[in-house]
């Protein structure tokens, strides 16, 4: 869906945007005629997007232009948190115990209360800290208030008129208790039931002034938290309706501010792009008979590989800009896929070596995933000692594997077998432990097939063989995985386009094949999957 307001630098970059775009919502089918026209138009559209000077020195970013950008980028963050998690609010902040933060946060704290405390105690009393307190206190009760209050409003500020209660503290007349005391009525009105507990301790508190103004903050400040919460709320699902257009216009924005923005997307991308070209087979060179040269790969299947490649391999390399929003999310999905390819190992290596005999048997399964699991909790700690883990695992499996045979009246492993299925459970810290790497080439199978499923086709692909242990959490797990990819390419396909044009003009070994069996880029789209 093109955007309408997004407004970039250049007119170049403006039909790129659209047509990139639009090239999300075409088929695959074309005929030969209309790929050779799209070929050259393609051709020409890049030729003169490149006909200026590569060497051009880079542009320097002024203090304003980073923090607008960072602004930007913040503000992308939040609505897109706000968009994909149903769970998200916002909690009121509490920093860390013993932290440097804590402990000057307390510091000022006590010397403001202290302050106050000893002017109340003076004679005659000193009422301006108290006073301002109020006023402060007045406004947050106005700002939850609806246009629509008049009365409630008209009440607040005729209660707390700050100059009739300056003028009663000149003469030692204000009733500091009876303002406190309106305030927590107040308060009870306006409040969400599930504050109605802390409002009622509130009435509860005894006499002491400062130790009521002390509560009445902390329950305001709860407040105001709910009705944050309650915004986020209504606005989400205004938010759902725009969420695509709006988070490609501020990206757009963070792009035309900061010449880099796309620096390790597209590195990102080069790398799958490669590793598509060296996997395909070579293709026919339609000007040189007798040559073959690599045809065009599928910007789906460059994109697909790119997406699984950062989930098996995404803590070796930079973080691609357009995910930094769902950073978080990848990175669990990531700790999620390595410790289930762990788990899948070792069940797989249990299976091959005790055979037919523990075939079957669900609840040993579940027992068996338990105990790896739990014990490989932890994993993508950098600590973690995975050697030691493996050797941990091996003896409750072994306990467990010999409760299940004698139950069922077959002899217990043999001392040999036993220490064999340590070795080998062991040896899965090897990186390139061959069963290890058929475990993981299975897992990238089980992706690359979820990603490449059309949107009409509701059933998952089926499950690669031996991983049949791991198949209710493996697919959720790909299919959370699929849904935040397929919101993410429905937003930044676009740029991912015009990066990937960019790199494919950029290597000369590459050609176009015949256009029949690989539709051209302009062409080509990407499934839409709502997130």
């Amino acid at each position: 869906m093109p955007l309408n307001d997004e407004r970039p630098t250049s007119t170049s970059t403006s039909e790129d945007q659209s047509s990139d775009t639009e090239s999300l919502d075409r088929h695959d089918s074309v005929t030969s005629s209309d790929a050779e026209l799209s070929r050259q138009s393609f051709m020409s559209e890049s030729s003169s997007k490149h006909s200026s000077p590569s060497c051009s020195p880079p542009k320097t970013l002024t203090l304003d232009e980073v923090m607008a950008s960072a602004e930007d980028l913040s503000k992308l963050c939040l609505a897109h948190e706000i968009i994909v998690n149903r769970d998200f609010r916002l909690d009121q902040p509490d920093p860390p115990p013993n932290s440097l933060h804590k402990r000057v946060k307390e510091i000022v704290h006590k010397a403001f209360w202290d302050c106050l405390e000893s002017e109340l105690n003076e004679e005659p009393p000193e009422y301006e800290h108290a006073i301002r307190l109020l006023e402060e206190i007045r406004e947050t009760l106005l700002s939850f208030l609806n246009p629509g209050a008049n009365r409630m409003r008209t009440q607040i500020m005729e209660v707390l008129d700050m100059d009739l209660i300056r003028q009663q503290a000149d003469n030692d007349a204000v009733d500091i208790q009876g303002l406190a005391s309106y305030v927590i009525n107040t308060m009870g009105k306006l409040c969400a039931p599930m504050r109605d507990d802390e409002v009622k301790k509130l009435r509860e508190t005894p006499g002491d002034i400062v130790s009521m103004f002390k509560e009445i903050f902390r329950v305001l400040d709860l407040m105001k938290m709910d009705l944050v919460n309650f915004t986020i709320t209504t606005l989400r699902p205004e938010l759902q309706k725009n969420s695509v257009e709006y988070e490609r216009a501020k990206f757009q924005s963070i792009v035309e501010k900061t010449p880099s923005a796309l620096d390790e997307t597209t590195n990102w991308i080069k790398s799958s792009l490669e590793e598509v070209l060296i996997s395909m087979p070579p293709g026919p060179n339609p000007t040189e008979p007798g040559d073959s040269l690599r045809t065009l790969p599928s910007p789906m299947l460059v994109f697909n590989t790119a997406f699984v490649h950062l989930l098996f391999n995404g803590q070796k390399i930079p973080f691609p800009e357009t995910l930094m929003t769902d950073e978080g999310r990848l990175k669990e999905m990531q700790r999620h896929v390595e410790l289930l390819k762990t788990v899948a190992t070792v069940l797989l290596l249990v299976y091959n070596n005790i055979g037919d005999s523990i075939f079957g048997l669900p609840i040993l399964a579940e027992k068996l995933k338990k105990i790896t699991s739990v014990l490989l909790e932890g994993m993508h700690n950098p600590h973690f000692n995975l050697t030691e883990a493996l050797e941990n695992i091996s003896a409750p499996i072994c306990c467990e594997l010999n409760k299940s045979l004698t139950e069922r009246n077959y002899p217990p492993l043999s001392s040999d077998l036993q220490l064999t299925l340590k070795g080998q459970i062991c040896s899965i810290a090897q990186e390139n432990n061959p069963i290890r790497c058929v475990v993981e080439s299975r897992f990238k199978q089980y992706f690359m097939s979820f990603l490449s499923m059309p949107k009409s086709n509701a059933n998952p692909p089926p499950t690669p063989n031996g991983l049949g242990c791991v198949q209710p959490e493996l697919g959720i797990l790909a299919a959370n995985s699929v849904c935040m990819i397929n919101y993410n390419k429905q937003v930044y396909g676009p740029f991912y386009m015009r990066i990937l044009k960019k790199l494919l003009f950029s290597m000369e070994q590459v050609v176009w094949g015949p256009p029949s069996p690989l539709p051209h880029l302009s062409t080509l789209y990407f499934t839409r999957i709502s997130y």
